[in-house]
């Protein structure tokens, strides 16, 4: 058996509204259902950072090199 959790009345009314939205038996399948959302989350915000500080990074050097491509265009702008 597990850990005994205390949860406040508004809370609890809440968990039991989502059993019955979803047809889930127990109340710890609906907060491993939430943890499980959370844990994504959590996971697309880390990637997302990561993302932009690996752009960040590159910035830079990718504006170089595309103003590099710019001079030998065939296409000038003027």
């Amino acid at each position: 058996m597990g850990i005994p959790l205390m949860i406040q009345k508004k809370d609890n009314e809440r968990i039991e509204h989502l059993k019955k939205d979803f047809g889930i038996e127990k109340k710890i399948d609906v907060i491993r259902m939430a943890l499980s959302l959370m844990e994504k989350e959590a996971q697309r915000i880390a990637r997302v950072r990561r993302w932009k500080h690996a752009a960040k990074l590159v910035a830079n050097n990718s504006h170089k090199v595309n103003k590099e491509f710019q001079r030998h265009s065939r296409i000038k702008e003027d």
